[in-house]
């Protein structure tokens, strides 16, 4: 019997891309990055540090997300 995998973000049921969290660890990486975001980002004073403090959250975040969810490279029109 094939091991069933477990989505901590589910496809979106329209489009292209990842909805919301369907898990409590889905739930977890979403509040990090945002406590992450906006906590470093008073402390940081020099502009491309910013960007570049921004940008890298943006990665790693598209990087759990693309390792943890449900395959969204393909259109979806609700059907599934």
């Amino acid at each position: 019997m094939p091991k069933q995998r477990h989505y901590w973000f589910e496809a979106k049921s329209y489009g292209i891309g990842w909805g919301l969290p369907v898990t409590w660890q889905g739930w977890v990486v979403v509040i990090l990055f945002f406590a992450l975001l906006f906590g470093g980002l008073p402390r940081i004073e020099e502009q491309k540090v910013r960007i570049a403090w921004v940008l890298s959250l943006i990665v790693a975040l598209v990087i759990v997300v693309a390792w943890k969810g449900k395959r969204p490279f393909k259109w979806r029109w609700g059907q599934e």
